[in-house]
């Protein structure tokens, strides 16, 4: 199903299109899986484009099936883009026990809901969001398969140059929204261990699009003058409709104990770089600050391209994508990403 990538991006409708077209791969897990799949959270800034997907996934492999997305909806036409899509949005608080209870049965559950912006100085409502919550969701769908969308944050700073953090490491999270990211991992472990819920946990760091992620930040910094400061030399990133992609399918590798997998780009990317390529690409002078750091948040996805094949997209595009995009003006989603965070304050 998938077509040639575009030399550019239109509008937001293409980049929303484009974002939510399924590859092939999924659309035969789509065709082996057997029942509905409802996505938790589906209000952020994946959620949208990865129900699309599912929709768009399981319509090419002509499998029956509802595709439900659970947010609060603040903004009212966020649903209504949904169900013109073939999507059925629910308004619902999952904190509410009781609007939880009324959820759909659903045999496949992709779990999105979390706090990561604002944690300083709120961090009671961080741990409710990122550790308390899946608790809630793990008894409403113990028998269900669950896609729970975690960080690569959960491994700390690992030395550049050296492939990024796998699975099988240390886990040393730094500051308290990694920490409680873990927490929500533990949550989801402990439930399948103790319930035999079918799990899969996606480590992502970092999905990006025109709209949002590092190499759109950077270039908005580069489009504005402003300095761009490398001490947060690298980082990793992934086309956001790869990263939705990887984690439908893993609901077919969900499992008693969890299996994990982390979600990144192949390339490292480096800071310095990526801001020299974007410069020259939008035609802007470049003002770097500051000495690269040994270390950053990497992480290997090497077990991810195994099961799935590598991204789709590559790094090349992203920038040319995003430089395009950003010189003619496209839409930005307005939140700051704070990659370049050390002491895992957000």
């Amino acid at each position: 199903m998938s077509s040639p990538l575009p030399a550019s991006i239109r509008d937001t409708a293409s980049l929303e299109n484009l974002l939510s077209e399924p590859p092939e791969y999924l659309i035969e897990a789509m065709r082996r899986l057997e029942g509905d799949v409802i996505v938790l959270g589906v209000g952020g800034k994946m959620g949208p484009t990865l129900a699309r997907m599912a929709r768009r996934a399981s319509d090419a492999a002509r499998v029956p099936r509802r595709v439900i997305g659970v947010a609060r909806f603040s903004a009212a036409e966020q649903a209504a883009a949904l169900d013109a899509h073939g999507i059925e949005a629910i308004r619902a608080d999952l904190f509410d026990r009781q609007a939880l209870a009324r959820l759909p049965d659903a045999a496949n559950v992709i779990y999105m809901a979390g706090r990561k912006f604002g944690s300083t100085c709120l961090e009671h409502l961080t741990w409710a969001s990122n550790s308390y919550l899946p608790a809630l969701v793990c008894e409403r769908y113990a028998s269900s398969r669950i896609v729970a969308f975690s960080t690569g944050n959960v491994y700390g700073l690992t030395s550049a140059g050296r492939g990024g953090s796998r699975e099988s490491d240390e886990l040393c999270p730094v500051g308290e929204y990694a920490m409680s990211c873990l927490g929500r991992e533990r949550i989801f472990e402990h439930f399948s261990a103790a319930r035999g819920t079918a799990t899969a946990i996606v480590r992502l760091n970092y999905a990006v699009e025109m709209r949002y992620g590092v190499i759109a930040d950077l270039a908005r910094r580069i489009a504005r003058r402003d300095t761009v400061d490398v001490s947060m030399g690298y980082f990793n990133a992934i086309w956001q409709a790869d990263a939705n992609a990887m984690a439908l399918a893993s609901l077919e590798h969900a499992a008693s104990p969890p299996f994990v997998f982390n979600v990144a780009g192949p390339e490292e990317l480096t800071v310095r770089a990526t801001s020299e390529s974007l410069a020259r690409l939008m035609a802007c002078d470049l003002s770097i600050a500051g000495r690269e750091a040994p270390d950053a948040l990497l992480s290997n996805g090497q077990r991810g391209w195994s099961l799935f094949g590598p991204p789709r997209v590559d790094a090349a595009h992203l920038m040319a994508w995003t430089a395009d995009w950003v010189t003619r003006g496209g839409a930005s989603l307005e939140r700051p990403t704070h990659f370049e965070s050390r002491d895992g304050r957000f």
